[in-house]
């Protein structure tokens, strides 16, 4: 349960109808293999303990008697296990029968959820049996008066943020699910007992719902689903286990197998992200809530982080996101320029990666307006640091795109400007560098002035996260077209415009890919190479991405985000680099806040964006005290 992670478990034992004793055997034997592999929540199917294809037998006191029987050999065998176990069974209460979710930890019956939806269609006719639960009550099992009831929440004392509700199969399917009630309660982790047959779709359907309930619940979600051992007199069970967070599924079984899935929940996560959102309704009403305490576990995570978290892994849902990404861009400038009446779009064409995807959403952009591309005005301002490669690399693009370009060398403007402020050309500091990018900049928009154009933008999300661009140079555009694009991204979405283009545009565009990312603000080497590589001074964006996506799309505080880190990177980074990088991230990104308060506009297209009028709002002279302080104490 440190920094929030859970480990969960759906299992699927085997089972035969009717033979309560076989079915608590083997629900034994799966809970202390879960408990083994250190799941703290282990839930099983709806009726496992009698099969839920008893039909009329349910009506037989012989088959409830020994279903409560081994309900207690069950519970009696959890002593020792310090996992808290969830498993159906039917119940007789005051002349009725329900099916119900016994919730057991550490030989304790904690209580006893009822089924709340009855289904009566098609191939289900549970209401020749059962009857609907009700939402408050109490029963005596083995000695021990249990609640007995739906309206009940399962409190973990010595983890806040873990509350479970529990649901049985039909309530996830009908409009008004009671796991919706439960969650507005407080709870954060559903566990559903099911018994759903297998038609043919139906894995699918059935693993969107559960994905789709976790999403909108902002909760973990745990199905465990009846398999191998339930008759197949009119139906077929598949074991079809889902555990989904927030939308995402984290682990599934295959289907028609029996056995148990994990998955690592992250509840502090989910708590953050229903404080983000603020539509999330609390109920404040009172609700029957049953504690209970766990076992601290130091879990070594199963959970699965990737180190590029703002690209999709799959290449067919990478190709979809660049092209749904290109569009956003290319529809949000096409406006600007439409409601501007900007007869031109001008941008600082440098040969890199940045200005590169710049140019290309201003090409789709003129396309979507029906404009002739020489409306594009590419400028290329060569300077002390420029190369030839990213100059020509510069010149073959506009040409390939069919744009208008101009060469406008710099050099002279800056050395009079040096000498109108006494700056020495031998020394390389900080004046030097700003210097040509506030000078490039002017050209920009003196030349949107003189064509009747506007200026775009050409900076990423990642450069605007570190600070990593001159005050009212780069940093400053009329239409900022990459602003909430992070530099892991922009590669793919180069990448992806060259797998469209024709060979000489794609040429162009793989030798830029191939280039070293450089504000080249400082001259050659001796062999006229790059000898500026952002990377090498700032720390490679693939962890400034990865820490940025954390840091603020889900709050992660520094300690949890140095140990994912050292999941995901661990082909690449010891522990002592990802802590030094991770450093001067926090440290630059609060420094450079004062840079993000005054953004031009640009579109959003991901769920991390750090526009001052949308997502992102932070004092420029915030303290990150606190944060370093964590972080140096690791």
């Amino acid at each position: 349960m440190k920094d929030g992670f859970l480990r969960v478990a759906a299992a699927t034992p085997e089972i035969r109808v009717a033979d309560c004793q076989f079915n608590a055997e083997n629900i034994i034997r799966l809970a202390k293999e879960a408990d083994e592999n250190g799941a703290s929540v282990t839930v099983f199917p709806e009726l496992c303990i009698t099969a839920y294809t008893c039909s009329d037998l349910f009506l037989h006191e012989t088959l409830l008697d020994g279903a409560k029987e081994a309900l207690l050999q069950i519970a009696k065998a959890s002593e020792r296990l310090e996992t808290l176990l969830a498993v159906g069974l039917p119940i007789k209460k005051d002349g009725a029968l329900y099916n119900c979710a016994a919730i057991i930890y550490r030989g304790r019956i904690l209580g006893l959820v009822p089924k709340k939806n009855i289904p009566n269609y098609s191939e289900f006719y549970e209401a020749r049996h059962f009857s609907s639960g009700i939402s408050k009550g109490e029963i005596e099992i083995g000695g021990e008066k249990i609640f007995f009831g739906h309206d009940v929440i399962f409190c973990c004392e010595n983890m806040p943020e873990l509350k479970i509700g529990f649901e049985l199969c039909e309530d996830l399917w009908v409009p008004d699910s009671p796991s919706t009630r439960l969650a507005c309660l407080g709870a954060t982790l559903i566990c559903n007992l099911s018994a759903s047959d297998e038609v043919i779709g139906k894995a699918d359907f059935r693993r969107n719902l559960v994905s789709m309930q976790s999403a909108k619940l902002i909760a973990g979600y745990v199905y465990a689903d009846a398999g191998w051992g339930e008759s197949s007199t009119d139906m077929v069970f598949a074991g079809h286990n889902l555990i989904c967070e927030n939308g995402a599924v984290l682990a599934e079984s295959e289907i028609f197998q029996t056995g148990l899935v994990f998955a690592d929940i992250d509840f502090s996560r989910i708590c953050h992200e229903r404080r983000r959102t603020t539509t999330f309704p609390n109920f404040c009403e009172e609700v029957e809530k049953i504690p209970f305490k766990l076992k601290i576990k130091d879990l070594d995570l199963q959970r699965k982080f990737p180190q590029t978290p703002f690209v999709p892994t799959g290449k067919k849902d990478l190709e979809v996101r660049c092209e749904e990404i290109l569009s956003i861009q290319a529809r949000g400038l096409a406006k600007r320029i439409s409601h501007t009446n900007a007869k031109t779009a001008v941008i600082g064409l440098s040969g890199g990666l940045d200005s590169t995807l710049a140019l290309i959403a201003c090409v789709h952009a003129f396309d979507i307006l029906g404009r002739d591309r020489k409306g594009i005005v590419c400028v290329t301002m060569p300077c002390f640091g420029t190369t030839s490669r990213t100059k020509n690399n510069a010149l073959e693009l506009a040409k390939a795109y069919g744009t208008d370009f101009a060469e406008i060398n710099i050099s002279k403007a800056v050395h009079q400007h040096f000498e109108d402020i006494g700056q020495d050309f031998n020394n390389h500091d900080v004046t030097f560098e700003n210097s040509q990018a506030r000078e490039r900049t002017q050209v920009l928009m003196d030349i949107a002035n003189k064509t009747g154009g506007l200026v775009v933008g050409t900076g990423d999300l990642s450069e605007l996260a570190l600070g990593w661009a001159t005050y009212n140079g780069d940093h400053m555009s009329m239409y900022a077209v990459n602003a909430s694009i992070p530099k892991t991204l922009v590669r793919h979405l180069v990448s992806y415009e060259a797998g469209k283009s024709g060979e000489t545009l794609k040429k162009v565009l793989l030798d830029i890919l191939d280039t070293p990312v450089s504000p080249e603000l400082l001259p050659p080497d001796e062999n006229g190479k790059i000898s500026q590589k952002t990377e090498e001074l700032v720390g490679p964006y693939e962890l400034h991405d990865f820490f940025l996506y954390y840091f603020m799309r889900f709050g992660y505080p520094p300690k949890k985000i140095l140990r994912i880190a050292k999941l995901a990177f661990a082909d690449k980074y010891d522990e002592t680099e990802i802590k030094k990088w991770l450093g001067i991230f926090v440290r630059r990104f609060f420094a450079q806040q004062f840079k993000r308060s005054c953004l031009p506009d640009g579109p959003k297209v991901g769920t991390v964006a750090l526009s001052p009028r949308g997502d992102f709002r932070m004092p420029s002279d915030a303290c990150a005290r606190l944060w370093l302080e964590e972080l140096e104490s690791l």
